[in-house]
């Protein structure tokens, strides 16, 4: 065979059926899982003083795109009747019928078995906090039917990977790591009531719980406030492992991302406040850029 030789191209029905895995996942919007990829390796960080070596690291940036992948699975399936009634999202597979629930739930189950396959190389006290991490990401999605604020269930869901990151570096879960997650929690409330508030009239419509709802015309102010009180709580949980001025450059340019969101969701507009969720990456990127070069360059305070 010629080394320029090329594979054949996939059939027309396996390509089709490929493009509507790739969607299911959200393939093409990997705004999601760097969502949860910066603060679990801030965690990986921190727990290892430093570089946390190429295993880990594979294991987790692996492990948190494989299992947001299978969350978008179990989420489209439990919402499906919800969707197809807004505009956003009733072009989903699951939702408008081009995917059945089976086929989903198998994709999900495939992808969360291949992450946990990754856990199994690690410690176990990381695998058994895996089952953990697993029943909160399956329940989150059932929380909007009867929780005010489900947004806190997926604040959990989404800051599993900070206590697995310890556990697997430490074989423990030290009280830090749980102070850490509880910081990341209110991070992940005020980029989902930004998500909620785009959808806030559907959600209405339709009998949806979400904390753009429960917070009514305090949302803008509360979305604020849980930024300062992250900001606020990561800084002091993280400055005594490491304090310093590549970590203070971090969170100055955090906050200043909090003042341009501030003005993004000031009219509380659709475009706005999904303008501002799908920003928030850079938000974790800046915190954990700060954690490595305060640990590589400056060392702890």
């Amino acid at each position: 065979m010629s080394v320029n030789a090329t594979l054949p191209p996939l059939p027309p029905a396996w390509r089709t059926r490929l493009a509507l895995y790739l969607d299911l996942i959200r393939w093409n919007r990997p705004a999601g899982w760097l969502l949860l990829l910066w603060p679990t390796l801030s965690a990986l960080w921190l727990a290892a003083g430093g570089w946390p070596g190429w295993h880990l690291l594979l294991v987790f940036v692996g492990g948190t795109i494989l299992m947001r992948s299978a969350g978008c699975c179990v989420n489209d399936v439990a919402d499906r009747d919800f969707d197809r009634h807004v505009k956003r999202t009733a072009q989903r597979p699951v939702t408008s019928g081009r995917l059945s629930v089976r086929e989903a739930l198998l994709v999900g189950a495939a992808l969360a078995l291949l992450a946990f396959a990754l856990v199994l190389t690690t410690h176990p006290a990381a695998v058994a906090w895996s089952f953990a991490a697993l029943a909160v990401a399956v329940f989150y999605p059932y929380t909007k039917r009867f929780f005010a604020m489900p947004q806190a269930v997926l604040g959990v869901a989404f800051s599993f990977g900070i206590p697995m990151a310890f556990a697997a570096v430490r074989g423990e879960v030290p009280a830090l790591a749980w102070a850490l997650l509880v910081a990341n929690l209110f991070w992940v409330l005020a980029y989902d009531t930004e998500y909620a508030m785009v959808d806030r009239d559907d959600d209405l419509r339709i009998g949806i719980r979400t904390s753009a709802i429960t917070l009514g015309r305090w949302d803008v102010a509360a979305v604020l406030a849980f930024y300062v009180l992250h900001l606020v709580l990561w800084t002091w949980l993280v400055w005594p492992l490491a304090g310093g001025p590549w970590l203070a450059a971090g969170v100055a340019l955090a906050a200043a991302q909090v003042v341009w969101h501030a003005w993004l969701i000031r009219h509380r507009t659709r475009e706005g406040c999904f303008a501002a969720f799908r920003r928030n990456h850079w938000l974790g990127a800046s915190l954990f850029a700060g954690v490595v070069l305060q640990l590589a360059l400056g060392g702890a305070a």
